[in-house]
């Protein structure tokens, strides 16, 4: 689809190669060729370990991601770990005082949160934190000018302050879902014949829903960390964008915009990568939350 679109990686606007030029370029890197032929050298190549060259970048596809995905993983990392612990925390919240004035408020809040677009949210909180009350850098991982000068105490505290404006828009969208998730798989197993012996034995409230329901109420979590965990590195494009986070979503955009196939469709590879493991680990916690299913 991406060699379809309209447009080479030689012919970018602003691009001051002559068409002679284009067309030499065109045909050193095959894209001379049918379109057949073309993917069947990028699966020889990629059988090979070699994913190709990024023309916008000048340089392996390889050194691009290894660049990329590990900025990308360290925000989508520490946003999915607070998400689920918000996330769960606010549903066992909402479980535990159901009915009351409390619950239904904290339930209308997630409905909100969860309701609005991201990239608008997250344009809401740059403009709040880094312009309304300028507490937070605007975009970037760490301070350009001087980050050559820091300590590394310093370096890591201007890390974590590039940080929290991403992160923070991710938890409150992400967070969002999980809680009415979490709600939702402890709504299901509070009315079962285990959670009602509990309770005519005389089980105060809190450990009824901490110690036997949710931990029943497991294993939808799971899933959803398991479909969350690829989901995330796309859900940070726009979040990337907002705040000029060089990692993958960055990357992608740009390359798409560039028409950069081998970096595009690497970048593609990825996200099939993270959709397999993130089934595998939701199978691996599965058998250590439920060991009916290790007997299995």
């Amino acid at each position: 689809m991406v060699h379809l679109a309209p447009g080479d990686p030689f012919g970018a606007e602003g691009s001051r190669l002559t068409p002679e030029l284009r067309e030499q370029l065109r045909v050193r890197f095959g894209y001379d060729r049918p379109l057949v032929e073309q993917y069947g050298r990028y699966v020889a190549n990629v059988a090979r370990g070699e994913l190709g060259f990024s023309h916008s970048l000048q340089m392996p596809v390889a050194t691009a991601l290894a660049t990329a995905i590990p900025r990308t993983l360290l925000l989508m990392g520490v946003a999915l770990a607070l998400s689920f612990g918000l996330g769960m925390w606010l549903g066992v919240f909402e479980a535990k005082r159901r009915g009351t004035a409390a619950a239904r408020a904290t339930n209308a809040i997630t409905i909100v949160l969860y309701s609005l677009p991201a990239f608008w949210l997250g344009l809401m909180i740059l403009l709040a934190f880094a312009y309304w009350i300028p507490i937070f850098p605007a975009g970037g991982m760490r301070d350009v000018a001087l980050a050559d000068y820091m300590t590394p105490g310093q370096a890591l505290l201007d890390r974590v302050k590039h940080l929290v404006l991403p992160v923070l828009t991710l938890v409150l969208w992400t967070g969002a879902y999980v809680a009415r998730y979490q709600r939702a798989a402890l709504a299901e197993v509070l009315p079962l014949d285990f959670i009602r012996t509990a309770r005519a034995k005389g089980v105060p409230a809190h450990a009824l829903v901490s110690r036997h329901a949710l931990r029943n109420a497991l294993l939808p979590m799971i899933t959803l960390a398991g479909y969350l965990f690829p989901y995330l590195l796309g859900g940070t494009v726009v979040i990337e964008r907002i705040y000029a986070w060089p990692g993958m979503g960055w990357l992608v955009t740009n390359a798409i915009g560039s028409r950069d196939y081998p970096l595009v469709i690497a970048a593609v590879l990825v996200g099939g990568i993270m959709v397999a493991l993130g089934n595998l680990l939701a199978d691996i916690g599965y058998g250590l939350a439920d060991p009916r299913i290790r007997a299995r």
